[in-house]
């Protein structure tokens, strides 16, 4: 599976993890450690750092990126915290600019 269809599946799933991206990355790691038949419960943290650091595991800046290019691309996999950013606060930021009549 892609990159971007696993964190759809994760966002639509965990709804929790839109607003917070350690946690979306420790959760695509979790699986992406799984399908590679790795158990991700008994990894050491040795072997973990191992495996990131050769690129066997996916970038956690990839990961964020692909997740801020789905909620661009896909309204409905924001969280709350886009919503309150960009409702009362977008509509103050907006005044003070005297953008609004």
């Amino acid at each position: 599976m892609k990159t971007k269809d696993t964190i759809r599946k994760i966002l639509l799933e965990k709804p929790h993890l839109r607003d917070n991206d350690n946690k979306l990355i420790a959760s695509f790691w979790y699986r992406e450690l799984n399908s590679k038949n790795i158990d991700a419960e008994e990894i050491t943290a040795l072997n973990f750092l191992h495996k990131y650091a050769d690129n066997e595991l996916t970038n956690a800046e990839s990961i964020r990126r692909m997740r801020a290019k789905l909620q661009e691309e896909e309204p409905g996999l924001r969280g709350e915290a886009y919503k309150i950013r960009k409702g009362k606060l977008q509509e103050e930021w907006r005044k003070n600019l005297g953008y609004e009549l």
